[in-house]
């Protein structure tokens, strides 16, 4: 009975052989696939962590910031911008502080003082130095103050707005455009000019106005 199979036995352990030949390398492949695969999703998890530790440092930032103070800022936000709405077609006025006219620095400084309490500095050039928070451009929100080199000289800040939301600002912007009106962030000049943008809601005190000083 052994002798009548013992012609297989060769030919069996060549297709074996064959087999395991064949197959290796596609083990091998599947392998190397699974652990591509297992190190893409390991670093899309240490991405997003890095992401979220990095949102909650700004907003511990921005907290440590305040001081523990209970500033609302949505709401303060809600108030200025629908103050400053109901402002828009008011005229440009170089220098002006008041419904009679505003320049761009004097139409912001208005109405944080007026709905916030919060007096700024004057110009733009002092305004852009307060002490407050950096938001980047993709971490606004309404409220925050804009700022941009629109006189050709780049960094140099020339004009100021504040963020609506949506990519939209109010500003006032010249007396050739109409005095205060809403912009897009989004078009290509405001973007092109844009320097930086400042949370001075942050710094707006619970109770009594007070004074913001640029750094030195």
């Amino acid at each position: 009975m052994l002798s009548r199979f013992a012609p297989l036995v060769p030919l069996a352990l060549v297709t074996l052989l064959f087999g395991c030949a064949a197959h290796s390398p596609v083990s091998q492949q599947a392998q190397q696939q699974q652990a591509k695969n297992s190190g893409t999703a390991q670093s899309s998890v240490l991405y997003q962590q890095a992401l979220e530790q990095e949102e909650a440092a700004t907003e511990k930032e921005l907290a440590d910031f305040s001081g523990g103070k209970s500033y609302q800022l949505p709401v303060l936000a809600d108030s200025i911008l629908e103050r400053g709405m109901s402002l828009i077609g008011t005229r440009y006025r170089f220098g002006g502080t008041s419904e009679a006219g505003f320049d761009c620095s004097g139409f912001i400084g208005y109405l944080f003082r007026e709905e916030a309490g919060l007096n700024l500095p004057r110009s733009t050039r002092e305004m852009i130095n307060v002490d407050a928070p950096l938001v980047s451009r993709s971490k606004l929100k309404p409220g925050d103050l804009l700022f941009f080199a629109t006189n050709g000289r780049r960094g140099r800040v020339s004009h100021a707005g504040i963020y609506l939301g949506d990519n939209q600002f109010i500003h006032s912007s010249s007396r050739r455009s109409g005095g205060v009106r809403i912009d897009s962030l989004g078009d290509s000049y405001w973007s092109k000019t844009f320097i930086e943008a400042k949370r001075a809601l942050a710094m707006a005190p619970t109770a009594a106005p007070s004074i913001v000083t640029a750094r030195k």
